[in-house]
């Protein structure tokens, strides 16, 4: 069972950055998609980015042009460059791999991003 470990998040002010890293136990060249979710307070989780294992990205409209998501197959890790960093980016960011078949679907533990103003 592949596990997932987020590092990477912190206390920055608004317009900084932070790079967030989510490293795997084992390979990750089988899993269909990776991406970020985030979760704020009294909020649901939401989609942040993701990324297919043939390289096509999706993101949220809240942070397309901020942030950039990026895989290293190599060292079974996954990274969210975020830029421009704005208080309402504060929340929990989770890592989540998932394969169709066989089925696999998996959460990191989360790391929490505080932007503050």
């Amino acid at each position: 069972q592949v596990q997932l470990v987020e590092s990477g998040g912190g206390l920055v002010q608004a317009g900084g950055s932070l790079r967030l890293s989510c490293a795997a136990s084992g390979s990750i060249a089988s899993f269909n998609a990776m991406g970020w979710y985030r979760q704020a307070p009294g909020k649901q989780r939401e989609l942040v980015a993701t990324i297919s294992r043939t390289g096509s990205f999706t993101y949220a409209a809240s942070v397309k042009d901020r942030f950039t998501i990026s895989r290293d197959n190599a060292k079974n890790t996954v990274f969210l460059q975020m830029n421009s960093l704005k208080p309402e980016d504060t929340a929990v960011y989770y890592c989540n791999a998932v394969r169709y078949f066989p089925t696999f679907n998996s959460w990191g533990q989360g790391t929490q991003v505080t932007v503050s103003s």
